[in-house]
């Protein structure tokens, strides 16, 4: 933001052009300098803590994948999953800091990778403080945290920390670049050379860390196989469910919760007006309306899984009904900014087909995902990516995206079809760059046999073959089927 000025000579002769004219414009001037450079003070203060606060609530979200991970497996892998979750975080956040970070938004740079900032080097500067770096890496843990799901209950704990180190480190990153760098080759934050003439508009990431995380488990889980016993020797489907609903109704709202930092928080920041200041709308208001859509796409799809799976199973289903939501939440997030409540709706609404549909499809191919995070990250973030270029309306592009008032929004906002090919172009580049970068380490640590476990640690579970004792004990001495906290 940039100081307002004062000039003595302007104010000179309207204070009469006199010797003490001349001392009172100096000083007028002197002062008015001093207010206004506490001004931007206070514009940098206020838009760093917005973005700090919204850092600590997607940080929030790794709680919230704990839980949800911990309650959608097995007890005798509870540990395990939890313990995948708290290293997600460890292991990104030191390669996130060496390379991953200049990877994605080492400025200036080429359109495929960043060369900048590496050990945050040169930070803080005028472009970047340290609060957009912790931004960022919670960003960053969120997509290794979808891929970690996926391969659950069966894989080796060394491979886990070489694919979130590869993830966080470059994998995600160069995505992360791609789209949301201003140097990136698909972003609309280029200055020039726009794909389609609009660039991808993926606000908080559909395609860049959902649908990211989700291709890279799958060709995890794909690789590994399912879990013994999840298909009988006729290849019908045997069902594995969760030891806790508790938790993955805890998880969920946690990660509720931290979706508030994750979407209206990608604004960066929130000290803006639209147009003249002085009115009662501006980047506020839009922070709002975000967290709004985001609402109400997750409450869509969760109502409609409520009754489609009461229709397919005859239950109300509290695990399917908490996958619908975040569903729906993954749908939205690439839109959220760009689109109007009516239209988070629709999005919420079309998600859970997809997410029932495609853990259908799931079931037929003899493919294992515990958590379903494939299906829900990669199928709804793939169609959160297309709704955008459906519904984004014009005068919320523009706001968001400025300098451009030609930039091309929502085909069924009369915006035509330019972002919905920037959009498929989006989809297939992540889906390639993912299956080639993480199916290539998925490929190599299977055949160095560092991928899946033996089928005896399977059987007895992963807490006590790897982590030393179980999550849960049973009370013998009373013969009741209770289970407390173990003290190991």
């Amino acid at each position: 933001m940039a100081a307002y000025t004062c000039s003595a000579s302007d104010l000179h002769p309207l204070l009469g052009g006199g010797a003490n004219a001349t001392a009172a414009a100096e000083y007028i001037c002197g002062r008015f300098e001093a207010i206004s450079n506490k001004f931007v003070d206070t514009t940098y203060a206020v838009d760093n803590t917005f973005l700090l606060f919204s850092a600590y609530l997607v940080f929030a979200m790794q709680l919230g994948f704990a839980m949800l991970c911990a309650g959608s497996v097995r007890a005798k892998n509870t540990m395990n999953i939890m313990l995948t979750n708290v290293l997600d975080a460890a292991t990104g956040g030191i390669f996130f800091y060496v390379f991953g970070f200049a990877f994605a938004f080492g400025t200036p740079s080429n359109g495929f990778i960043g060369k900048h900032f590496f050990g945050l080097d040169k930070i803080p500067s005028s472009g970047f403080d340290y609060g957009y770096f912790l931004f960022q890496w919670a960003f960053a843990i969120a997509a290794a945290g979808i891929t970690s799901g996926s391969i659950a209950e069966r894989t080796q704990f060394v491979a886990y920390l070489i694919y979130s180190s590869v993830m966080t480190g470059l994998v995600y990153p160069i995505v992360a670049h791609w789209f949301w760098c201003s140097d990136g080759w698909g972003s609309a934050a280029r200055g020039e050379g726009l794909l389609f003439g609009s660039g991808v508009i993926d606000f908080a990431g559909s395609g860049v860390v959902h649908l990211v995380g989700a291709v890279a488990g799958f060709w995890g889980a794909l690789i590994e196989g399912p879990r013994i016993g999840r298909f009988d020797h006729s290849g019908k489907a045997v069902p594995m469910k969760g030891h806790s609903g508790t938790l993955v109704v805890l998880g969920t709202f946690l990660l509720w919760f931290g979706w508030y930092g994750f979407n209206p928080g990608s604004f960066l920041n929130i000290l803006k007006a639209y147009g003249e200041s002085g009115s009662y709308y501006g980047q506020w208001s839009a922070v709002g309306r975000t967290a709004v859509t985001t609402t109400l796409a997750g409450c869509s799809a969760a109502l409609t899984t409520l009754f489609a799976k009461r229709m397919q199973t005859g239950h109300w289903n509290v695990t399917d009904v908490c996958n619908g939501l975040l569903g729906g939440f993954a749908a939205v997030t690439g839109g959220c900014a760009v689109v109007d409540p009516w239209a988070a709706i629709i999005c919420g609404f079309v998600a859970a087909w997809v997410l029932i549909g495609f853990n259908v499809v799931a079931e037929k191919l003899k493919y294992d995902d515990p958590l379903e995070a494939a299906q829900l990250h990669g199928g709804c973030g793939t169609w959160g990516i297309i709704f955008t270029a459906l519904f984004a309306k014009k005068e919320y592009v523009n706001e968001v995206y400025p300098g451009l008032p030609s930039r091309p929004y929502g085909l069924f906002m009369g915006g035509g079809g330019r972002l919905l090919g920037a959009h498929v172009v989006q989809i297939l580049s992540i889906i390639g760059w993912v299956s080639v970068t993480m199916g290539a380490v998925f490929f190599v640590l299977l055949k160095l046999d560092l991928l899946r476990i033996s089928h005896d640690e399977e059987m007895a579970g992963l807490d006590l073959t790897s982590h030393g004792g179980m999550a849960y004990e049973y009370d013998e001495k009373n013969g009741r089927n209770q289970v407390f906290e173990a003290t190991v």
